[in-house]
């Protein structure tokens, strides 16, 4: 009887308390296995670390949204003395702003005539609606639209460059965010031969009216270029004969020793700030200190491109 209870006992359906159960066959083993390291929290769905990236990265991504469809804008330029240097370093305009009943001093006398000479549409407009076009800033009765500026490819300024004959000479700036800056150097580079300059599509100033203004005009003589990426244009660009020279203040050789200066030459700017970024730097062939006397401070980024500028310059004429 007992040998009876036993076969029983082992017919028993699976889930009873007693008897024997039938084997999982070794699928059980199998959810307990590791799934191996925990992810970092950012990449965690639901974690509150995840949630704060992603909402980062929207607002970077609306940023830059902003960013373009103001660059596609007519910039407008505001005041009696702005609107008047505008207009007399050359600065490309569609329309000057004049409002009704303005008591038309010097300055808004030769805005006018400067405008009517180079075909730029005056306008009279009311006070109010003035107001609205310059969204609320002090324009005393004037004001200058410009349009957004036509930028040049990268790899035409090189074509350009090599089409003179001459040994090209262009100018990079790496995260240079000060308009001024920007103007002093095509300024510089306009003066000293340089056959155009590049700056990357971000983190950089770009050619506003300021820009525009204090380049004297220069940039109506000088191409300027926008890289999507400064790193790989400058990689291409050495790729096809150039040398890269990145301005730095603990630069590997002094200006007085720059052999490379009558090569065809990249010279690279660094920001304000920083200087030259990492990745820049790496892709240097060298990095040139100006040599200056003890106890004084750097100098300024578009002062001390046109001392290099003016090196190279002096150089190629001696060749």
């Amino acid at each position: 009887m007992a040998g009876n209870s036993q076969r029983r006992g082992a017919m028993r359906k699976p889930g009873t308390k007693k008897g024997a159960v039938v084997g999982s066959g070794g699928q059980r083993r199998k959810g307990l296995e590791g799934k191996g390291p925990t992810p970092p929290a950012v990449m965690r769905p639901n974690h509150p670390a995840k949630k704060r990236a992603d909402a980062a990265k929207r607002q970077e991504a609306a940023r830059q949204q902003r960013a373009r469809a103001a660059s596609n804008q007519p910039e407008t330029i505001a005041g009696r003395n702005p609107v008047a240097e505008c207009l007399r370093a050359g600065v490309p305009a569609t329309a000057l702003y004049v409002a009704l009943g303005i008591d038309a001093d010097d300055r808004v006398r030769d805005a006018v005539g400067r405008a009517a000479e180079r075909g730029i549409s005056v306008l009279e407009v009311a006070r109010t609606e003035l107001d609205k076009i310059t969204q609320g800033a002090l324009h005393q009765g004037l004001a200058l639209q410009v349009p957004p500026f036509d930028y040049a490819h990268p790899d035409d300024l090189l074509t350009a460059a090599q089409d003179t004959g001459l040994p090209p000479l262009l100018v990079a700036l790496d995260g240079v965010t000060d308009p001024r800056n920007l103007g002093a150097v095509i300024r510089s580079a306009a003066a000293f031969g340089a056959h155009g300059v590049v700056i990357p599509q971000r983190r950089s100033a770009g050619m506003t009216a300021v820009a525009w203004r204090t380049s004297a005009g220069t940039a109506a003589r000088i191409p300027v270029a926008m890289a999507t990426n400064l790193t790989r244009t400058l990689k291409d660009w050495a790729k096809q004969g150039l040398m890269v020279v990145g301005l730095d203040a603990d630069g590997s050789v002094e200006l007085d020793d720059l052999s490379l200066a009558t090569d065809p030459l990249v010279v690279v700017v660094g920001s304000e700030g920083r200087g030259l970024s990492r990745l820049v730097r790496e892709n240097c062939d060298a990095t040139v200190s100006i040599p200056m006397a003890a106890g004084v401070e750097s100098l300024n980024a578009s002062v001390a491109a046109g001392v290099l500028l003016a090196e190279v310059a002096r150089r190629r004429r001696l060749r």
